[in-house]
């Protein structure tokens, strides 16, 4: 049993997850390093699954679980995982490469991980081949973002870079058209063809998307707002882009 580490920096180069969803995700992924459980889940078939990923695993009570996790919502499962991968620019069209018609995301800002860990998820569910994330200005790549996205960032590819507008150009040279989202856009997010290589620019919760990276786009289109309410949190706003954008590559391909 590993003796209780101080929460400030619990394992180097790794992150802490909690909760079975994510702790199974990460386990599933090969991605996990150790498991700690609550007594009261011994016998869990969570152990044999760890045991089968060759996954060390031990015991903790509930108050150093809450410790270690920094939250009480832990379920009794907290897992030591390998910090969140990330790819150059190149290294990410390199893994994709293979695939026909890529479909990537490019955040330009997004400082909540909570918005970042959902985004995350919902790529996940609907088949996002990549996100591309600034280096500085954007939330960082927390045990927030981890346990959010309920294990998605084990399985969507997640790109940094220095510059977004510079990517942007590196993406049109590679094929891809780009989108950005702009609630003044004469264009609405369903009028366009989605087909091809293509990558979504959403913008900060606060700012939106940058003058420079807009420039840069191909088009810029708008998510029409019926109620009351003139934007959406970029999470959903993100969600959104993703289903019609699955939705119409879909229909193309038939």
């Amino acid at each position: 049993m590993h003796k209780h580490r101080p929460k400030e920096r619990p394992f180097a180069g790794s992150l802490i997850v909690s909760g079975r969803n994510a702790v199974l995700a990460s386990i599933e992924a090969g991605n996990a390093r150790h498991l700690f459980l609550s007594p009261k889940r011994k016998g869990d078939p969570i152990i044999k699954l760890a045991e089968e990923h060759g996954v060390d695993y031990g015991y903790l009570d509930e108050a150093k679980l809450g410790d270690l996790a920094e939250t009480g919502s832990h379920q009794g499962l907290v897992c030591v995982v390998n910090a969140i991968p990330t790819y150059s620019l190149e290294g990410l069209l390199r893994k994709i490469g293979e695939k026909k018609d890529p479909l990537l995301f490019l955040l330009d800002g997004i400082e909540d991980p909570v918005n970042l860990g959902s985004l995350l998820r919902s790529a996940d569910a609907l088949g996002i081949d990549g996100f591309i994330l600034k280096e500085r200005g954007q939330s960082p790549l927390t045990k927030t973002v981890a346990k959010v996205s309920t294990g998605a960032f084990n399985y969507v590819p997640l790109c940094l870079v220095s510059n977004l507008s510079m990517a942007i150009k590196e993406l049109k040279e590679n094929g891809y058209w780009l989108v950005a989202t702009d609630g003044k856009a004469k264009l609405e997010y369903d009028e366009i063809d989605y087909s091809g290589k293509m990558a979504i620019v959403i913008g900060s919760e606060g700012f939106g998307i940058s003058r420079l990276v807009k420039e840069n786009c191909d088009y810029l289109v708008k998510i029409p707002m019926k109620g009351h309410v003139n934007s959406l949190n970029a999470a959903v706003a993100g969600a959104l882009f993703m289903a019609v954008a699955s939705l119409k590559r879909k229909t193309h391909r038939r």
